[in-house]
């Protein structure tokens, strides 16, 4: 598996420093609430500028751009799925990580970080989506075992810290690095 084992951590994605950062953006890239509102504020007025170049995003897809203020060079935007509680739901949530690390890949980044996707506003129950989570970022780094690539989970509260933190214990056999 790739050298570089996932981090976890506790904190605000928008100081998080490295490669980029990833939004989890509504459909219109253009703003919203909850980490995707904060990112644009955090990044200033020429993030929105540049998202609005863009078209809009589907759900399991990504998107990049530049990070202007913040102290991650890019962003990556990736809209999660609203939860229903059905299996396209997983299926669509892990393609938000692939998708973002492909770009990562694409861009030659060494270093990515990612919030809790769909957990805030689209309801995805976290223990369910850390679990996917970690699942497709794990899968990926084994896929790309030849490239560098730094992942840091950040987690808003320690409760997702902390079932981060036990599903790579499951999946991993390294204890994940905690700031």
């Amino acid at each position: 598996m790739n050298a570089l084992r996932p981090q976890v951590i506790t904190g605000d994605i928008t100081t998080v420093k490295c490669d980029a950062i990833v939004n989890a953006a509504n459909e219109s890239l253009l703003g919203g609430g909850g980490v995707d509102g904060c990112i644009h504020r955090a990044a200033g007025p020429e993030l929105l500028a540049e998202c609005r170049t863009l078209g809009g995003c589907k759900a399991g897809e990504a998107k990049i751009t530049r990070g202007y203020l913040l102290p991650a060079a890019y962003v990556i935007h990736t809209v999660g799925p609203v939860y229903h509680g059905k299996e396209q739901d997983a299926v669509l949530l892990r393609r938000c990580y692939e998708s973002s690390l492909n770009l990562a890949l694409e861009h030659e980044l060494h270093s990515i970080a990612f919030p809790a996707i769909s957990t805030g506003v689209y309801g995805y129950p976290i223990a369910k989506a850390v679990s996917v989570a970690v699942a497709a970022v794990l899968g990926w780094l084994k896929a790309h075992e030849n490239y560098p690539l730094q992942v840091i989970f950040v987690c808003f509260d320690e409760r997702t810290f902390e079932l981060t933190e036990q599903e790579l214990a499951r999946s991993c056999p390294a204890e994940p690095v905690r700031e």
